[in-house]
């Protein structure tokens, strides 16, 4: 174990939390501060799209009430001295430290304009955005239109038509193509068409129109207009790493690691989660930033050990990425990296009778795949990309 006495935690979402559990764990008995923008407790957010936005109001995160550190709700980061080893709060305060797990996470990418700032135009990300939905949506006159088929645009469009509304969902393309691939995409589109989804794809917004401070439509590029009573941006997320200008950590897209998860450069510096940015060793070095729950509950815990141990005991993070989403009451998962590859096929089950599993080669060599009502086959799937297996 390293000499730090003094650890802080940049981040008090998931991948924060596990990184101050573990160190905890890992024996690290000094001084041990989490930083957290927002006011509440870590907290789970996977329900926001779907159980809290029907009324369920628990987003509890197992270990987030005991966590052994000082916890600093309410406040940002704003700069990082990584010469003084200091992070500085946005009230001013600043926090030395021996060792710094960033974890800042992601926020949601608004459209551009000054009408997205108009009332009934929402985003998706914390809890407070889940619940100004939440009454927004009880309350709508008018047809939902969400801007982006992801998962979370997915979910909320399955949210919103399982309560009744009218919807539309717009994508430049079929739902969630890039990381699901043509098969599964294709089917998720006939998906939600089958359960009363407006779906339009191969087009792009252009603005916003609004009357009287309110949002009435979505303009496309093909210069009609699609009514709205309440607009949700879901055009995914930008990393939060404004507050490491003029440092020496580097960015690009999210903070530049290892493979052991140290920044650039930097051997008391580790980052995790939806910021963290490195070159995963079961894809060839190819550089990744992933957005899931399961990699900063997994990321998170393998920084705080590999900041503890240092650079030359240290161990490279090369976790197969996994993810699922319920849409219409459809279990949908992927794992791997399914961008990767050169070919895919169908390996069990069919797309007609809605289960089915993809199984996505590069080189022959497995790089991903994607089920629809198939865990059985994701997880063995998975064990098969994480042993470098061939189809």
């Amino acid at each position: 174990m390293g000499t730090q006495e003094r650890i802080v935690v940049v981040g008090a979402s998931l991948a924060g939390l596990r990184a101050a559990a573990t160190l905890r764990e890992e024996g690290f008995a000094g001084a041990l501060t989490l930083v957290g923008t927002e006011p509440h407790r870590p907290y789970n957010r996977p329900p926001l799209s779907k159980s809290v936005l029907e009324g369920d109001d628990d987003v509890s995160l197992p270990g987030s009430e005991e966590i052994d550190a000082d916890f600093l709700g309410g406040r940002g980061a704003v700069r990082l001295d990584d010469g003084a080893r200091t992070v500085t709060l946005d009230d001013g305060a600043e926090l030395p430290y021996d060792g710094l797990v960033i974890a800042t996470g992601a926020r949601p990418r608004r459209l551009p304009g000054d009408r997205a700032d108009l009332a009934g135009v929402h985003v998706l990300r914390t809890l407070d955005h889940a619940l100004e939905l939440r009454e927004a949506l009880a309350g709508v006159q008018g047809r939902v239109v969400v801007i982006g088929g992801g998962f979370i645009g997915g979910e909320v469009a399955s949210t919103a038509r399982a309560a009744g509304h009218d919807v539309t969902v717009i994508d430049a393309a079929e739902p969630m193509a890039r990381v699901l691939g043509g098969t599964v995409s294709s089917w998720l589109a006939g998906h939600h068409r089958d359960n009363g989804v407006d779906l339009i794809t191969g087009t792009r917004v252009t603005e916003l129109t609004g009357e009287d401070g309110r949002v009435t439509g979505v303009r496309l590029d093909d210069s009609w207009t699609v009514p709205a009573g309440l607009v949700v941006v879901a055009t995914g997320v930008v990393p939060n790493t404004e507050w490491l200008e003029g440092s020496g950590v580097r960015v690009d897209d999210g903070v530049v690691t290892d493979d052991r998860l140290f920044a650039a450069g930097h051997a008391d510096i580790v980052a995790a989660g939806d910021v963290a940015r490195w070159p995963h060793t079961l894809f060839g070095d190819e550089t990744v930033r992933i957005e899931h729950w399961s990699n900063a509950n997994e990321q998170g815990a393998h920084a705080a050990r590999n900041l503890l141990r240092g650079p030359l005991e240290a161990v490279p993070f090369s976790q197969v990425p996994a993810l699922g989403t319920r849409v219409h009451g459809t279990r949908v998962q992927y794992a791997g990296l399914p961008h990767l590859a050169d070919a895919s096929t169908v390996v069990e089950g069919a797309p007609e009778d809605g289960r089915f599993s993809v199984a996505f080669t590069r080189g022959g060599v497995l790089v991903g795949a994607a089920t629809v009502n198939f865990p059985k086959e994701l997880t063995r799937l998975r064990k098969a990309i994480a042993a470098g297996e061939s189809l």
